[in-house]
C-alpha cells in the first residue's frame, strides 16, 4: 500500500520537492500556506478578497502529468497597455474558479481534476489571512511582502486573525504516515502552517514521522547565521508535543566561487551541518545541482531519499 505523504510549505522550495515526489508511489496532499501578499497576488487578494494564490498555483504546476506545458501555460504574463498587464493566467483563472465555486479550496478541487494532477493541493484556509511580524526590536510588521523586504530580523510570526483551517487539512495530517516540511522560507512559507492550534494537535494526534529538509543557503533576515540545528530548533518552537524526527541535508561540496557570489549578491551564506548539535537521525547525501552558479536541490535526488526514509 502506498504511504500517505503531507507536504507543508510554500514557496519554490515546496514545488521542487513535490516534482520530485509525484514520480514515486506515495499519495500526496499538497497544504499550501496563503498568506502571500505581494504584487500581483496582493492586488487579486485586495480586489476579491481571496487568500493567495501564487504558491497554489506553483503547487498545481508541480503536481501536473504535464509539467513543462502546464507550467508555461500558467505562468503567462499579459503584457503591454492593458488592464490585465503583469497578470499571470494561474492565478486569473484560480481567481475565476473560487468566484464560481465559491471558495479557493473548492475551485482548487476543480482545476486540479482538468490538469489529472498527482495527488491532492489544499490551501491551508479558505480566509483572506494577514501573516504579522514581531521583530527583535520589538515593531510588528503586518503582511507577509513587508516582513520578507523588512531589514529587520524577525522574532517571530503569527495571524492578525485566528484562520479557519480547511477540515481537508486536518483529516490528511491524521491519516498520514509522514509529515514533510519543505525547504524554503522558514517564517513565511513553512511556519504559516504550523500556526494554527487544529493543525499541532492533528500533527501531535497522529503516528506520522515528521521530516524536514532543510535549506542549503540561509536566507537574509529570516535565518542569519543558522546552521542546520538552528533550523531544527526553530520549527520545533512551533511544533507541539511531536517533533522533527528526521533531518534531511545537503552534503554535496559547493565551490568557494558560488558561495561567494551567494554571499555578494544574495546575502546569503551555505547553512552548515553542525552534526554535534543534531539529535535526531540526519540523512546527508549529496543532494543538489549547480548550474550557472545557483543551487538547486535535485528534486529526483530528494524525493528518492524521501521514499527510501518511508519505506523503512
Amino acid at each position: 500500500m502506498n504511504k500517505n505523504v503531507v507536504v507543508l510549505g510554500g514557496g519554490t522550495g515546496q514545488s521542487v520537492l513535490l516534482s520530485g515526489l509525484k514520480k514515486f508511489p506515495v499519495n500526496i496532499t499538497a497544504v499550501v500556506s496563503v498568506a502571500d501578499d505581494g504584487r500581483n497576488t496582493g492586488k487579486l487578494r485586495e480586489q476579491f478578497n481571496i487568500p493567495a494564490m501564487g504558491d497554489v498555483r506553483r503547487v498545481l504546476i508541480a503536481l501536473s502529468e504535464t509539467e513543462d506545458f502546464v507550467s508555461e501555460l500558467f505562468s503567462y504574463r499579459f503584457k503591454g497597455d492593458c488592464d490585465l498587464n503583469g497578470n499571470n493566467i494561474g492565478n486569473l483563472l484560480l481567481t475565476a474558479m473560487s468566484d464560481i465555486c465559491g471558495n479557493l479550496s473548492s475551485g482548487v478541487k476543480e482545476i486540479s481534476k482538468i490538469l489529472n494532477l498527482k495527488g491532492e493541493v489544499l490551501p491551508l484556509t479558505d480566509d483572506n489571512i494577514v501573516l504579522m511580524g514581531e521583530m527583535e526590536d520589538g515593531s510588528i510588521i503586518e503582511g507577509e511582502h513587508n516582513i520578507t523586504m523588512s531589514p529587520k530580523k524577525i522574532k517571530k510570526v503569527f495571524y492578525k486573525d485566528e484562520p479557519r483551517v480547511n477540515s481537508a487539512v486536518i483529516d490528511k495530517i491524521k491519516e498520514s504516515d509522514a509529515i514533510l516540511l519543505s525547504m524554503g522560507s522558514v517564517y513565511t512559507s513553512i511556519i504559516p502552517n504550523l500556526l494554527c492550534k487544529e493543525v499541532i494537535d492533528a500533527i501531535d494526534s497522529s503516528n506520522s514521522k515528521i521530516i524536514y529538509v532543510c535549506n542549503v543557503m540561509t536566507q537574509p533576515g529570516e535565518t542569519d547565521d543558522f546552521k542546520v540545528s538552528d533550523h531544527i530548533n526553530l520549527l520545533n518552537s512551533y511544533l507541539g508535543k511531536r517533533k522533527i524526527d528526521i533531518v534531511v541535508t545537503n552534503n554535496e561540496e559547493i565551490s568557494a566561487e558560488t558561495q561567494k557570489i551567494y554571499e555578494t549578491t544574495e546575502q546569503k551564506d551555505l547553512v552548515l551541518i553542525d552534526s554535534e548539535n543534531i539529535k535526531i537521525e540526519n540523512i546527508s547525501k549529496p543532494l543538489i545541482k549547480v548550474e550557472n552558479n545557483v543551487i538547486r536541490h535535485d528534486n529526483l535526488k530528494l524525493a528518492l531519499e524521501i521514499v527510501n526514509i518511508l519505506s523503512k
